[in-house]
């Protein structure tokens, strides 16, 4: 005999909270797993006696974490609830959370720095992210609660927060916010929004190039990579084919996501490349490389309506939302081929290296293999090739 289902003061919300998810072409089960969860939350509420309409996001999520843990339906309770409360809120049944003048100013700000970056300069998604990301730790760092004025920023401000947020880290590592908060700053200037260009006081950090390790797998290497990926990675064909185009034609992993499949002239034998700064290149489409998509295409792609290439093995079935799969799929390997990788923190790029380093040793002039690997200088192309 089926168990009978206790509805709990959240049912009512749950056909609207689906239909906010239809885009996203969950599976049946998952919906069913989210009521599951959810009622296990809303009884929390009812055991403490919180109406719907008085959560907050606050609220929800104290209360979700006394949500006990169910290892068979592994779900984020807390993730889960707070993507629940938003809908609330947007419905207009549970509070909305108060906002400041300050907050609104910030986000104004970093509105208009998203457009800027995608518009004017070109960016990836991924690296506007990046961007925001430290633009929000240095306005808050700088202003606290307060309204930011850009125009009060100065060079001190900059060292302090750059101090601060690589206490206990390497040098190494100073890098990354630099880049990123340089962008910041010429936006700012751009704007009119400091009187002079601020990007250009950020301290650069020392990069030590001696002694420096090959950068490049052999080619042994790199074809132990690609079959273990293809026959013992768990969606291997998947796999192997976003393997191949990095192997074969040093696609970075973000342009390896980005492929859609009409990006494909399988009549030409090319391939539609997004690159870096909104770039676009048509590359010839190897035949193995090609083989390898359409099999993905034929057996493994899941149904579904998004355009992108290569999309996630569970529901709903959409583009990866960054490289990391790569990054650990690429450790795996490594691991079970006990292969070294030659630097720290390059990852799925020494696929790219490695190309480029074998063209160079096959004779193939300088000039020819950035035009393979689509590099805007000399300088860039000499350095993929570095030993």
């Amino acid at each position: 005999m089926a168990k009978k289902i206790q509805p709990t003061c959240l049912d009512t919300y749950f056909s609207s909270f689906e239909e906010s998810l239809a885009s996203t072409h969950m599976q049946r089960r998952a919906l069913s797993n989210y009521r599951f969860q959810l009622r296990r939350f809303g009884r929390v509420l009812e055991a403490h006696g919180v109406e719907p309409t008085s959560l907050t996001l606050e609220i929800a999520d104290r209360l979700a974490r006394q949500v006990p843990f169910d290892r068979v339906n592994a779900v984020r309770i807390p993730n889960l609830v707070r993507r629940f409360v938003l809908h609330l809120i947007s419905i207009g049944v549970a509070i909305p959370p108060p906002v400041s003048a300050a907050q609104i100013a910030k986000d104004t700000l970093l509105d208009d720095l998203e457009g800027f970056l995608l518009g004017q300069r070109g960016l990836s998604p991924s690296s506007v992210y990046h961007v925001k990301r430290y633009a929000v730790r240095f306005l808050d760092h700088r202003f606290g609660e307060t309204v930011p004025d850009p125009s009060s920023i100065r060079h001190q401000d900059i060292v302090a927060f750059l101090e601060h947020i690589q206490k206990g880290k390497s040098l190494s590592m100073a890098r990354t916010p630099a880049s990123h908060l340089r962008c910041f700053f010429q936006y700012l200037f751009a704007r009119g929004l400091t009187v002079t260009n601020l990007s250009s006081t950020v301290p650069k950090v020392h990069r030590i190039q001696n002694n420096r390790l090959p950068r490049y797998l052999p080619p042994t290497d790199i074809e132990a990579i690609l079959e273990w990926v293809r026959r013992e990675s768990s969606y291997g064909v998947r796999d192997y084919a976003m393997f191949l185009l990095m192997a074969r034609l040093g696609l970075r992993v973000p342009e390896v996501m980005a492929i859609e499949i009409d990006d494909i002239d399988w009549r030409a034998g090319e391939l539609l490349v997004r690159g870096k700064g909104k770039r676009r290149d048509r590359l010839p489409l190897p035949e193995d490389v090609g083989a390898a998509i359409s099999a993905y295409l034929r057996d493994a792609r899941p149904s579904t309506v998004t355009r992108v290439l290569f999309v996630r093995s569970y529901a709903p079935y959409l583009g990866f939302k960054d490289s990391r799969i790569v990054s650990k799929i690429l450790a795996r390997a490594c691991a079970a081929l006990k292969i070294e990788m030659p630097a720290r923190y390059l990852g799925s790029h020494v696929l790219r290296h490695s190309l480029a380093t074998r063209m160079v040793r096959s004779g193939v002039a300088l000039h020819e293999v950035g035009d393979v690997l689509r590099h805007k200088s000399r300088a860039t192309t000499m350095m993929s090739t570095a030993e």
